[in-house]
């Protein structure tokens, strides 16, 4: 499109003219530069260069040091530490970064940050918080997933993305919080207890993604430490990348070294579960294959023993067929030998007949009954003269001869007889037996004089 005027505006620079002049700016008014500060965000990529920041409670500084310089250094700095480095100033120009080439590093000791880090440490680790038999088992698989961090981060789309690739039935939380500055503290305190009163997360994953000392430092406060001690709910912390440490790291059930490490760590792998099932069915299939096998074997040996019913009744019915036949001849042959037996006894019986010792037999019986009669005379005669004997004897003796003379038998109550006077006393009943009757009086009087009455009467 033209326009009807010329352009009167001055001439406007490029980026990249910019960030030159800035560049050469920099490199004339600052040759070499001593600084000292607090080295962070430490870097080591392949290439063999470093790459860190350099700060102070207000500002930092990028730094570069290049693989040239840095392989002059013993020891390898790391995160935290209080460093001196002499350097030019320059700018790199494709991102317009303002920079530090660093030709020389040496350390100068440690910084507030990391001293506060190491104190801090010390303190809860004497407590018994990095205790491992205080720490909880988590989860195999968990049933819910509860994510503390930033809902716009990087971390918990990583997350997501892992949870989703291995087990995407496993429902997700987001507790969400500030993950850097000054409020961060208060919230993830705050975001934890709101998990453990929701109570449906059974493991929660606590972190972000990579950054500087300062950008992570919210994760080693003291009140995000004693929080993750006190939370009922296993946790895994997962704060940085691998090479970033953190109080919560020591503090959480488990650390894992990024958030998709986390979320790798506590989810079971789907494709493992499908592989197992694939593998148990296949074995399943097997053990019914060699199951069926050995049944249809059984079956296939039972039926060889199994025989056609009718062709068993077949045969009992000629084995009766037979043994009737047997039944027959061995009735017959065992009638021909008693036939022939009886014949044999007829013709001895025939050659002698028992007339003669019927009529012997009959005279010797009327003989020995004649006997018996005459005996049995005899011996009635003899037992009754006995008998007459032994009552003419009895008579003499019997008690009631004596009754008859007049005597009695004296019972009492019990009836007992009475031998003696002093056996009863007045008053007492007596019973008195005579010859024809008997006599119930009572005792008016003993007298227990030892003579005879009779002899005094006479």
């Amino acid at each position: 499109m033209t326009t009807p005027y010329p352009d009167s505006r001055p001439r406007a620079l490029t980026v990249s003219e910019l960030n030159h002049q800035a560049r050469h700016l920099l490199e004339s008014s600052f040759m070499q530069v001593w600084v000292e500060g607090e080295l962070s965000s430490f870097a080591r990529p392949s290439s063999g260069h470093w790459y860190f920041s350099l700060k102070d409670k207000k500002c930092q500084i990028r730094c570069a040091m290049f693989r040239g310089a840095n392989q002059r250094l013993r020891d390898i700095p790391k995160e935290g530490d209080q460093i001196r480095i002499r350097g030019k100033v320059t700018l790199y120009e494709n991102r317009g970064d303002f920079q530090i080439i660093v030709e020389h590093l040496e350390p100068a000791g440690l910084g507030p940050l990391q001293q506060a880090f190491d104190a801090l440490k010390l303190k809860l680790q004497n407590e018994g918080l990095f205790d491992p038999a205080r720490k909880k088992p988590l989860p195999h698989p968990p049933r819910h997933i509860g994510v503390i961090t930033s809902p716009t981060g990087a971390a918990i789309h990583d997350i997501l993305t892992v949870l989703a690739r291995r087990c995407p039935a496993i429902p997700v939380t987001l507790y969400p919080t500030a993950v850097q500055g000054q409020a961060a503290t208060a919230d993830i305190v705050r975001a934890i207890e709101q998990a453990q009163r929701h109570n449906v997360a059974d493991v929660l994953i606590i972190g972000r993604g990579g950054g500087s000392l300062e950008d992570l430092w919210c994760f080693n406060e003291e009140a995000v430490a004693r929080a993750i001690a006190a939370c009922s709910i296993p946790t895994v912390s997962a704060v940085g990348h691998e090479v970033d440490v953190t109080i919560a790291d020591f503090v959480a059930d488990l650390r894992a070294p990024t958030p998709s490490a986390a979320a790798e760590k506590i989810s079971p792998d789907q494709r493992d579960w499908l592989r197992r099932l694939v593998e148990q069915e296949a074995r399943l299939t097997q053990a019914t294959r060699r199951q069926l096998q050995r049944l249809q074997t059984q079956l296939d040996h039972l039926h060889a023993r199994l025989r056609d019913p009718s062709r068993e009744l077949q045969e009992k019915a000629q084995r009766m067929d037979e043994l009737e036949i047997r039944l027959h001849q061995s009735m017959r042959q065992r009638l021909e030998r008693h036939q022939v037996r009886a014949e044999h006894l007829y013709q001895r019986l025939s050659t002698q007949s028992p007339r003669q010792t019927l009529s012997r037999a009959n005279e010797q019986v009327a003989q020995l009954q004649q006997r018996l009669t005459m005996g049995m005379q005899q011996s009635l005669k003899h037992q009754g003269e006995r008998l007459e004997h032994l009552a003419q004897t009895l008579n003499l003796v019997s008690p009631l001869a004596t009754l008859g003379r007049g005597y009695a038998i004296v019972k009492d109550e019990e009836d007992r007889i009475v031998r003696r006077a002093d056996q009863l006393s007045p008053g007492q009943s007596i019973a008195a037996h005579l010859g024809q009757g008997r006599i119930q009086a009572e005792v008016t009087s003993v007298d227990t004089d030892t003579t005879n009455p009779l002899s005094s009467q006479d």
